[in-house]
């Protein structure tokens, strides 16, 4: 495959990744509605995997392939790409400063620091193992408990489902139905061949398969988090957005690190490893400082996390190219 066929293929695979995750998501909710799951477990599980549904397949089909650099990269690129351009753009399109729930950052943001760096603790040989992946797996599943339990209480957790109701809204098993399994397959096809496009343009300029992880491939596999905070930014739902971009970090980490580990060792250069878990600490920190400054996140904290995004790419470029 030539570079430039790698590159339409990529640009290809990221739309219909895209699109066929939202049909998964709509599709999945539709069919647990339909089954009378609570709203509050759809709302808080159900949701959070679907929605990382593009990383996870990602990660796992490069883990399965003999990629683990790029794996392990996109997960850590996804956290990145989550708190430095989705939170960034979701602040500034929003009409007002978007609230921070002080909660939230003593729980789910103290969560998140604390698992990113086990993580890097387990990686810093050089190696994700399965056994530190089960660990993660299992740091998630907790996460998930403490957090149902946590909205149960305050009869919070149906908000975020306001516009997939909206989309299913009369539509019939067999359509859900439909939208799940096409959903499926397009992510896990679109998947593979965005993976070896990955590795073909890994190839051409002469860079580690987890660089491009890092950049390429998790702002690809991140958008939908991105459209899903601009929107939800635009419609003053913006505290349900930091939120949902921290409850993504923690899967992405936990989750999607943890079970691509699983499936296969995930072996990173030490230049690598120690370069993207400390830019992702400073990232997640500088973000939650933020949002611990009055309890909300204003325009001026937008632009702040979108040029240290710039200035984490720039620093890519100076390290590996």
């Amino acid at each position: 495959m030539s570079i430039w066929a790698a590159l339409g293929v990529l640009a290809v695979c990221f739309v219909v990744l895209s699109k066929c995750a939202d049909w998964f998501v709509d599709g999945a909710v539709g069919i647990a509605e339909y089954l009378n799951i609570p709203k509050m477990l759809i709302g808080i599980v159900l949701v959070s995997l679907a929605t990382t549904s593009p990383e996870l397949a990602v990660s796992i089909m490069s883990a399965l392939s003999g990629h683990p650099e790029m794996a392990l990269g996109n997960a850590v690129g996804s956290v990145i790409v989550d708190d430095g351009v989705a939170l960034g753009l979701g602040a500034l399109v929003a009409s007002s400063p978007i609230a921070v729930d002080p909660y939230l950052l003593k729980t789910t943001g103290i969560f998140l620091v604390t698992v990113s760096l086990i993580a890097y603790a387990f990686a810093f040989d050089g190696t994700l193992g399965r056994v530190e992946g089960g660990v993660l797996v299992a740091l998630f599943c907790a996460y998930i408990v403490f957090v149902y339990v946590s909205r149960k209480r305050s009869a919070d957790g149906e908000d975020e489902l306001e516009d997939i109701e909206e989309a299913i809204a009369g539509k019939g098993l067999g359509i859900l139905m439909g939208w799940f399994v096409v959903g499926l397959i397009g992510v896990l096809i679109s998947s593979h061949f965005l993976v070896d496009a990955a590795v073909v343009i890994a190839s051409f300029f002469d860079v580690g398969e987890a660089v491009i992880g890092l950049t390429i491939v998790a702002f690809g596999t991140s958008l939908p988090e991105v459209a899903t905070a601009v929107t939800a930014a635009r419609k003053g739902h913006g505290e349900i957005m930091v939120g949902n971009i921290l409850g993504a970090d923690v899967l992405n980490i936990c989750w999607i690190a943890g079970a691509s580990a699983l499936v296969n060792p995930l072996v990173v250069g030490a230049r690598v490893t120690h370069f993207m878990f400390p830019v992702m600490l400073v990232i997640v920190v500088s973000m939650l400082v933020m949002m611990r400054t009055r309890h909300q996140l204003a325009r001026g904290e937008g632009i702040f996390s979108i040029v240290l995004y710039g200035m984490y790419l720039i620093l890519t470029v100076q390290f590996f190219l």
